[in-house]
C-alpha cells in the first residue's frame, strides 16, 4: 500500500509499505478522507514522533474492509469515524469510562501508524458507525468537533442561561467549531477574537454579527472585549491559543465569578505576572482544563453528540475546509501549515491514492 512514513525530524516520504493485517479485535480500514491537525506540524518538523518510522494522522475516516477475530462481521463495509485514543482500560480513569484520561494509553498517528495511509489497523473498540448522510470529509472531522463539545461542555454543562456572554479567543480549527456549536446550542451573545481576516469572515458567514467580531488592529483584544461587555467581562471565556499573552487576557476579561476554560495546546511555558494572579483569586474565577474528548460507547458521549447533529444536518464543518490534496500531494499541504504561505483552516487529504 502507498503511505506517508514519517522516518525523522523533518524526513517524511510518500511509499510503498507493507498493508497491515488486522489482528485480534482490530479491522483494517481503507482511508478515504484525513485531515491534518496542527500537532502534526511540530511532530514531523521539529518533535519527530514517540516511534520512528511511523505513519502520523488521527484525524480520519473510511471504510473496513477486513476485520480480524473477535470483531463483529457487522463492522465488514461498515463506513466507520474513529476515535485516535487507544485506552489501557485498566488504569483509575478508564474503570471510571474517562478514557482520554487514560495515562497509559496509544495513540493513532503519533504512537502507533495513522491515517496517512491507503490502509490502517484500527481497533473495532475505537469505530464509530457513520450513516449515509455523513461524507468522509465530515467524519475526517469528528475528532476536532469532539474536543470542540469536550470543552464547551466541560464549561456550560448543565447552564440553561442561553444570555450568557461568552468570548472565544483563537479562530483555528478547535475555536471556530466550537463557534459553530456554540451557536447550534442556542448562544446568542459570543464575541470572537481571531488575528486573521480569513477567520474573522468565516466567523461572520457562521452568524456571528459583525459587532462581536474582533477587527480593530489598534487596539488589544482584551480592551475591545472589555469595551464590547461594557466594562463586566465574559461569564465564560475559551482560551484556544495557548500563549501567555492571550491566557493573561482571559483571566483580565472574565467577569466575577465567571470561567477561563482552558483549550489551545501551550506554544510555550506559560508565565503569569501577579497582578494577573490576583484577577484569579479577586474575582473568584473558576479555572478548567480540557483534554481531547469522551468517547464511551454511550449516548451521552461527545462524539455521538457531534454523530447526532451532523446526521440531522445542524452542524456543516466541511466550511472550516479551506484545502483538500489527493494523497500524493499531502505534504503540499503541511508545508503549506509549517510554512503558512496561504490562509488556511483545515487542510485535508481525500481522493484516489492512484493520483
Amino acid at each position: 500500500m502507498k503511505a506517508w512514513v514519517l522516518h525523522g525530524v523533518g524526513d517524511i516520504r510518500f511509499e510503498e509499505v507493507e498493508t497491515p493485517q488486522p489482528t485480534d479485535g482490530e479491522v483494517l480500514v481503507a482511508v478515504r478522507a484525513a485531515g491534518i491537525c496542527g500537532s502534526d506540524i511540530p511532530r514531523i518538523y521539529q518533535t519527530g514522533a514517540h516511534v520512528q518510522p511511523l505513519i502520523p494522522g488521527h484525524e480520519f475516516a473510511g471504510q473496513v474492509v477486513r476485520t480480524g477475530r473477535d470483531v463483529s462481521a457487522d463492522w465488514q463495509n461498515r463506513r466507520v469515524g474513529i476515535f485516535p485514543l487507544i485506552p489501557c482500560k485498566d488504569c483509575v480513569s478508564c474503570q471510571k469510562q474517562h478514557y482520554e484520561l487514560c495515562r497509559s494509553y496509544s495513540y493513532l498517528g503519533s504512537r502507533r501508524n495513522g491515517g496517512f495511509a491507503e490502509y490502517v489497523t484500527v481497533p473495532a473498540w475505537n469505530l464509530i458507525a457513520l450513516p449515509d448522510t455523513v461524507s468522509y470529509e465530515q467524519a475526517a472531522m469528528m475528532e476536532p468537533m469532539a474536543v470542540a463539545v469536550h470543552a464547551m461542555r466541560s464549561a456550560l454543562a448543565g447552564d440553561a442561561d442561553r444570555s450568557k456572554a461568552i468570548a472565544v479567543c483563537g479562530l483555528g480549527t478547535i475555536g471556530m467549531l466550537l463557534v459553530l456549536f456554540l451557536i447550534e446550542a442556542g448562544y446568542t451573545k459570543i464575541y470572537v477574537m481571531g488575528n486573521k481576516a480569513s477567520q474573522r469572515s468565516m466567523a461572520a458567514a457562521a452568524g456571528v454579527p459583525q459587532e462581536n467580531i474582533f477587527q480593530d488592529r489598534n487596539i488589544r483584544a482584551r480592551d475591545w472585549l472589555m469595551a464590547q461587555t461594557k466594562g463586566a467581562g465574559a461569564d465564560v471565556f475559551f482560551e484556544c491559543v495557548g500563549k501567555t499573552e492571550t491566557i493573561s487576557d482571559a483571566f483580565l476579561c472574565t467577569a466575577p465569578n465567571g470561567m477561563v476554560q482552558l483549550v489551545g495546546n501551550p506554544a510555550s511555558d506559560i508565565g503569569l505576572d501577579q497582578n494577573t494572579y490576583w484577577k484569579i483569586l479577586r474575582s473568584q474565577l473558576t479555572v478548567k482544563g480540557s483534554w481531547n474528548s469522551s468517547f464511551t460507547h454511550n449516548a451521552e458521549d461527545d462524539w455521538q453528540y457531534v454523530l447526532d447533529r451532523l446526521q440531522h444536518g445542524r452542524i456543516q464543518p466541511q466550511q472550516c475546509i479551506t484545502h483538500q490534496f489527493v494523497p500524493s500531494a499531502l505534504e503540499q499541504g503541511l508545508l503549506l501549515m509549517r510554512d503558512k504561505t496561504e490562509a488556511y483552516m483545515k487542510v485535508m487529504q481525500t481522493g484516489d491514492w492512484d493520483k
